[in-house]
């Protein structure tokens, strides 16, 4: 008999807990994930919850490894979809998971207009505070 799908995505999810606790160094209470991905790209933004404002973190390989896992464990068939968006928080100890599949949103059109609405769902008007640009980096102007 085949596993229950729980049983699979249960310890996965806890994974992806355990790794962003990792990634945020520190107190887990108000991490939140917001995640688009399809087939061959994923893009995974971790971010936390500072009371007057919301940082943005740096995800790792590890991160991206795990949510590939998890969304490869939803089978394509039988008339059952892969996610196309993740949303993962965790809160007072406890994580929740929610989607959105591709009959509710297209994500094959990459748009920062979609995580900024997650964001401020979740956040009101926080402030988002995102990490320097490296020194290496140069801005393009038309």
């Amino acid at each position: 008999m085949a596993k229950d799908k729980l049983d699979i995505l249960g310890p996965l999810f806890n994974d992806i807990g355990v790794e962003l606790v990792d990634i945020i160094g520190g107190d887990p209470n108000g991490i939140f994930l917001y995640v688009e991905i399809g087939e061959g790209w994923i893009s995974p933004n971790v971010f936390k919850d500072e009371g007057h404002q919301i940082r943005y973190l740096d995800d790792n390989e590890i991160l991206s490894d795990l949510l590939w896992e998890a969304w490869y464990a939803e089978s394509d068939e039988g008339g059952i979809k892969r996610w196309s968006i993740m949303e993962y928080e965790i809160k007072d100890g406890k994580f929740d998971v929610s989607f959105k599949y591709p009959d509710e949103v297209n994500v094959e059109t990459i748009s920062l207009e979609r995580r900024q609405a997650a964001l401020r769902a979740r956040f009101g008007d926080k402030p988002v505070v995102y990490p320097p640009m490296p020194r290496t980096a140069f801005e393009l102007k038309p």
